[in-house]
């Protein structure tokens, strides 16, 4: 029959060896914490590719716009340069409240 004071010494160890045995896997690399930590770090990655994808496709699409269809750069010339068709002409209107800005702009 083992003695009491041995089975109490025998047990704190245990419990001391449990619970060295737990930090690494609550803790520790590789833990349950890391692995939360990282499944954190993928959903962000994974709505930040989505949004990527989404942008890369809408760019995509603006390239092929551009290489077969002659409207697309028509309208950018219109738009970005400032251009006209040959035979048009080009009005530009001002809007009463931007009057003293107009003349500003001729000096």
């Amino acid at each position: 029959m083992p003695r009491p004071k041995l089975v109490k010494i025998l047990s704190y160890v245990l419990i001391g060896l449990l619970l060295l045995l737990q930090y690494p896997l609550w803790i520790g690399n590789g833990g349950v914490f890391a692995v939360w930590l990282l499944d954190r770090e993928i959903e962000a990655q994974e709505a930040e590719n989505a949004r990527l994808k989404e942008r890369n496709q809408a760019l995509e699409a603006e390239v092929n716009d551009l290489k077969q269809g002659l409207d697309a750069i028509e309208e950018r010339a219109r738009a970005e340069l400032g251009m006209v068709k040959q035979g048009e002409t080009f009005y530009q209107t001002i809007d009463g409240n931007n009057k003293e800005a107009a003349a500003d702009k001729r000096k």
